[in-house]
C-alpha cells in the first residue's frame, strides 16, 4: 500500500481542517494510501516534521495557510533531491496566494482529493541566503504586514485584513539606498519595495498573469517600486503588477532574473512567504529550477 505523510496545522483559518479531518483521512484511505498524520505543535514544526519523516512516503500533503506550505516545502528541500516526495497542498488559511497556483478547488475534502491524485508537476523553489521560500521573498513597504497583522484579524478579515493593516504602516515608509546585480545588469539607487516573485497572486490579489508567469521555467518574476514622488507612483505599481513591465521613467522595474544580490548599507528585513525572513546587509537569491514535485488541478 502506498505511504501518505499528513502534515497539517489544526488552528489554522478557522479550524476547517481540524473540522474535516475525519473526510481527509477518508478521501486518503480510498485512494489508497496509508496515511501518517501529524498535527504541528507551533510556527517551524512543518518544517522539522518534513525533514525528518518525509523520505521514504510516496507522497506529502500538508494543510493549513501558505505559512504551512512553505514550512513543507522547506523540510522537502532539506532532503536529497532524488528523495523528495511530490507534495500536495490543502489550503484553510487567511488568503491562499499559492491555491491558485496550484489550480486547486474550493473546499478542503475536493483539495484532498487532488492532493492524493492530483496531475504532478514540477516548481521552482527560491532561496534567500540559503532559506528557502515558495512562491515570494519581498522588501520595503508594506511587506511586513503579513507577518504583524494578529492572527484572529485575519480570521475575521481574511486577506482584507492585510490591507487595513498596509494602510496603517503607511507614515513609517522610508526607502531603502541599494546595489542589486540580477542576470541582465546592476541598478542602484533608493528603492522603496522589491518583490522576488514564482507565483501568479500576492496577498489575495491576483496580481500576475498567467500568460506571463510559469512556476518551473527557473526565472523569477521581480518588480522594484524607486523612492516614489506622488500618489500616482503607487498607482503605477499596481498595473506594473497586473502586466508585469515596468514604467517609462523608471519609477517601477519589472524584470526576469534566476539570480539576485541585493547589498545595503544597512540591514535590509525581508518577507519570505508572509512571515519574517530575516536581516542582511548582502541578500543572496536564487532560483532552484524544478527543485520540487507539486500535485496541482487540472
Amino acid at each position: 500500500m502506498k505511504q501518505l505523510l499528513f502534515i497539517f496545522n489544526p488552528v489554522a483559518g478557522k479550524g476547517q481542517i481540524r473540522a474535516n479531518l475525519s473526510g481527509i483521512l477518508d478521501q486518503f484511505t480510498k485512494l489508497g494510501y496509508l496515511v501518517t498524520a501529524y498535527p504541528t505543535q507551533g510556527k517551524g514544526d512543518a518544517v522539522t516534521a518534513a525533514a525528518a519523516m518525509a523520505m521514504g512516503y510516496d507522497r506529502v500533503v500538508c494543510a493549513g495557510g501558505d505559512g504551512t506550505l512553505s514550512e513543507t516545502a522547506a523540510g522537502l528541500m532539506r532532503l536529497p533531491e532524488e528523495h523528495r516526495p511530490p507534495l500536495g497542498y490543502i489550503p484553510a488559511g487567511s488568503t491562499n496566494d499559492c491555491a491558485g497556483n496550484l489550480r486547486l478547488p474550493t473546499g478542503v475534502l475536493a483539495s484532498a482529493a487532488v492532493a492524493a491524485s492530483g496531475v504532478m508537476c514540477p516548481c521552482d523553489v527560491g532561496t534567500l541566503n540559503g532559506r528557502p521560500f515558495f512562491y515570494v521573498a519581498a522588501f520595503g513597504a508594506f511587506t511586513d504586514v503579513a507577518y504583524d497583522t494578529p492572527q484572529d484579524l485575519k480570521k475575521t478579515f481574511g486577506h482584507m485584513a492585510y490591507i487595513m493593516a498596509g494602510l496603517a504602516s503607511l507614515p513609517s515608509i522610508t526607502p531603502y539606498p541599494l546595489t542589486i546585480e540580477h542576470d541582465g545588469g546592476t541598478l542602484t539607487g533608493k528603492f522603496l519595495l522589491g518583490m522576488v516573485c514564482n507565483t501568479f497572486s500576492v496577498g489575495g490579489i491576483k496580481a500576475l498573469p498567467r500568460n506571463m508567469v510559469c512556476l518551473d521555467d527557473g526565472l523569477f518574476e521581480v518588480i522594484l517600486l524607486r523612492n516614489p514622488k506622488s500618489i500616482s507612483d503607487f498607482q503605477q505599481l499596481l498595473q506594473a503588477l497586473t502586466q508585469q513591465k515596468g514604467t517609462e521613467d523608471g519609477t517601477v522595474i519589472a524584470l526576469r532574473t534566476s539570480k539576485l544580490v541585493i547589498s545595503s548599507d544597512s540591514s535590509l528585513p525581508w518577507t519570505i512567504d508572509g512571515e519574517y525572513g530575516g536581516s542582511y546587509l548582502r541578500s543572496e537569491i536564487y532560483n532552484h529550477r524544478r527543485a520540487l514535485t507539486t500535485i496541482q488541478g487540472m
